[in-house]
C-alpha cells in the first residue's frame, strides 16, 4: 500500500509534471514536423493536368510530356489501327485531363508502322463459305467474288490480291482485301 501512495505522490510532483509536459511538447513538435515534411516531400496539392497526346507522333508526345515535366513509357505497339498515322499514340494511361504529380510516368501505346504479316492459308478447292470463314478469322477482308465456268459450284479455284493471283503460304498484311475466283457449277465444255 505504501508503494501505491508513494507512486501517486510522485505523479503529482513538479518533476514528473514538468517531464510529462516536455514529452508532450516533443511529441507534438515531431508530429507537426512529420506532417508538414510529408506534405512537402509528396508535393501534396501540386498536380499537373495530363495533356492529350493521342494521335500525336512519338516525337511530339515526348516534347509535350517533357514540357509538363512528365515521363513516358511505351507499353505496347502491336495493335495497328489504320485510322492513326504510323508511330502515333493510340492510347495513354493516365488519360488526358487526369491530375498527376511531377515526374509521373505516362504509359502510352504506339501504332506500329503496319499490320502484322499473316500467312495465306490453303483454301483452294474448298467451299466459298469455308474459305471466307478462314480468311475472315485470320483478319483478311473478302473483296470481289468472280465466277468462272467450273463444275465445282462455289468452290474456290483461285485467290487474288491486287488483281494478281497469290498462292497459299505467301504473307500479306492483316486486313488485306482478298478476291476469290469461284466455280459457277457449269461445265467448261459442252457434252454432245
Amino acid at each position: 500500500m505504501k508503494k501505491i501512495k508513494r507512486f501517486v505522490r510522485f505523479i503529482f510532483t513538479y518533476t514528473f509534471i514538468y517531464n510529462m509536459f516536455l514529452v508532450f511538447i516533443t511529441i507534438s513538435l515531431l508530429s507537426m514536423l512529420l506532417f508538414f515534411g510529408l506534405n512537402f516531400h509528396t508535393r501534396n496539392g501540386k498536380t499537373i493536368e495530363v495533356p492529350d497526346i493521342t494521335k500525336k507522333s512519338i516525337a511530339e508526345a515526348q516534347l509535350i510530356l517533357n514540357q509538363k515535366k512528365l515521363r513516358y513509357n511505351v507499353v505496347d505497339s502491336t495493335r495497328f489501327d489504320p485510322a492513326y498515322l504510323p508511330f502515333s499514340v493510340l492510347t495513354q494511361e493516365p488519360e488526358a485531363g487526369d491530375e498527376v504529380k511531377k515526374n509521373r510516368t505516362i504509359y502510352i501505346t504506339l501504332n506500329p508502322a503496319n499490320y502484322n504479316q499473316v500467312r495465306i492459308p490453303d483454301v483452294i478447292q474448298t467451299t466459298r463459305r469455308s474459305a471466307e470463314s478462314v480468311l475472315i478469322a485470320l483478319g483478311f477482308q473478302i473483296g470481289e467474288i468472280t465466277y468462272i465456268n467450273n463444275i465445282g459450284k462455289d468452290m474456290v479455284l483461285q485467290i487474288r490480291y491486287n488483281n494478281s493471283p497469290i498462292s497459299s503460304g505467301e504473307k500479306l498484311p492483316k486486313t488485306s482485301r482478298i478476291d476469290l475466283v469461284l466455280g459457277n457449277g457449269k461445265s467448261e465444255k459442252k457434252v454432245l
